[in-house]
């Protein structure tokens, strides 16, 4: 991948790029006030297996897909409702077309983008826009992987709370399980696309009705 590719990709999935990311936990915040996750160890465990069998494998392969097809507006249309088929329960599936919409109108920096006007998820949004500019799908995979860990981790850093050290400690001890997740990626077919997440998926339905809440998801 050339300079260009590699810089776009930094900047498209940075914490400053204007996705609202920082508002949204995925359930996590349940999961600290339930006492799931209260320290590292408990952090890096609860997102390694929702990484590796929740939102993490299925969104690793809806980008597949959509890096894929990025040229095909048809095929983005079928992603698209697939996606938002599988993006449970509600606050995920507000989370994920909220987080998608803001990516591509940010990305109009960046032509060619895709379709104007089609409600794609946010792995579909990144998918189809690296597609476009010729960012390899392995590197957009595994930087997009990396970006939804350390937002998570972004996010237990202020709910546990942790410090920062021990919230890098926890990023740097997930990149074997991230680079193989994203390898995993590859070789589903989305005619398995789901997870078995069960935890994560209760958490993210209790957030809905949580008394005090940071985040919106």
């Amino acid at each position: 991948m050339d300079e260009r590719a590699l810089l776009r990709l930094m900047l498209w999935l940075s914490p400053a790029f204007p996705t609202g990311g920082f508002a949204y936990s995925q359930g996590l915040e349940w999961a600290v006030a339930a006492g799931d996750v209260a320290d590292g160890a408990s952090l890096a465990r609860w997102l390694e297996d929702t990484l590796a069998h929740g939102q993490g494998l299925a969104d690793a392969m809806l980008l597949r897909a959509a890096h894929r097809a990025h040229d095909e507006p048809a095929r983005l249309a079928e992603l698209a409702e697939l996606a938002a088929a599988a993006a449970l329960p509600r606050e995920r599936a507000e989370e994920t077309l909220a987080q998608g919409g803001a990516f591509l109108r940010a990305a109009r920096c960046w032509p060619p983008c895709p379709p104007a006007g089609l409600p794609l998820a946010y792995p579909l949004a990144v998918g189809a826009l690296a597609g476009l500019h010729a960012i390899a799908e392995e590197a957009a995979a595994a930087a997009f992987l990396a970006a939804q860990a350390a937002a998570l981790v972004s996010a237990a850093v202020r709910l546990v709370p942790l410090g920062q050290s021990a919230g890098l400690a926890v990023l740097a001890g997930l990149e074997p399980a991230l680079l193989a997740l994203a390898a995993r990626s590859a070789h589903i077919p989305l005619a398995d696309l789901g997870g078995s997440a069960w935890r994560a998926e209760i958490a993210a339905m209790r957030h809905e009705t949580q008394a005090t809440r940071l985040f919106r998801s």
